[in-house]
């Protein structure tokens, strides 16, 4: 199972994050961009390398850099910064080709919540900024993840599905955060059945309907047992993402939710 090093945005580099990980057992991860954690413009040649070579020690590899949402915004009506997006999102490609990762995930964008500009320009836009990735990612040799969260503006895995669709290229497919999908009250187990083909990775946490959370397995609304299933049946569990989120003693949550998991019926590899 892959691991985020969310729990460590404020408190650890993302390598010293993975070595912490790496020297507990995990071996695969996936990083939120994010300063002071994992930022390209903060990072010299130098320190790329360094990078690799940590992860070389440590056995370690990094299976996706997550963009973020909150920063950029592919949707924006402000063509300068729908661009300033774009080139975050190709430094972060650029990191992805410097450290071998595949993917880089993204976000569609947000449309603002009071008088929100006319839902078909928005697509226009995002459509437009995609236009202008998919070249950038093609040519690194990275494939693009789109994101299901409660701020953007399509929330549900069927507009995210129905994107990839128009787009149809294999360099662009899904993240699918089961807690995102259930605090809006989507159902988890039907969303990845019923649109695994698009889906490249899962999320796994829990959460409840009233707050949106990360939280540990087993105390939210999740049904991890039907997960379970459903990602064996299709995904399979080393394309799932294990992203609880406390800043607390992250190793321990982590090892509780693996143990967590096996109790739930799913088949974890060592």
């Amino acid at each position: 199972m892959i691991i985020n090093t969310f729990s460590y945005a404020w408190s650890a580099t993302a390598i010293d994050a993975i070595a912490e990980l790496a020297d507990n057992g995990y071996k695969t991860f996936e990083v939120p961009i994010s300063s002071p954690h994992c930022w390209p413009d903060e990072m010299s040649t130098t320190e790329r390398s360094a990078m690799t070579a940590r992860l070389g020690d440590h056995g370690a590899e990094i299976r996706s850099l997550n963009a973020g949402g909150y920063d950029v915004n592919l949707a924006s009506p402000g063509a300068n910064m729908r661009r300033k997006s774009i080139e975050h999102i190709n430094s972060v490609i650029d990191l992805a080709v410097a450290w071998e990762v595949p993917e880089v995930v993204i976000s569609p964008g947000t449309r603002r919540p009071m008088i929100s500009p006319p839902l078909d320009k928005a697509y226009g836009w995002m459509y437009e900024s995609l236009g202008e990735l998919i070249p950038l990612a093609k040519q690194a040799g990275t494939r693009l993840l789109l994101e299901n969260t409660p701020y953007c503006f399509t929330p549900t895995i069927r507009e995210l599905a129905g994107i990839v669709s128009t787009v149809n290229d294999d360099v662009l497919k899904l993240v699918y955060d089961v807690a995102n999908a259930a605090y809006i009250e989507e159902d988890p187990v039907a969303g990845l059945l019923a649109h695994h083909e698009h889906i490249a990775l899962v999320h796994i946490s829990d959460t409840g309907v009233e707050t949106w959370g990360h939280d540990p397995i087993g105390t939210g609304v999740i049904d991890f047992d039907g997960l379970g299933r459903a990602v064996e049946a299709t995904c399979g569990e080393s394309n799932v993402v294990c992203e609880i989120i406390r800043e607390e003693n992250p190793v321990q949550v982590f090892n509780q939710a693996m143990d967590d998991l096996r109790g739930k019926g799913w088949k974890l590899g060592n």
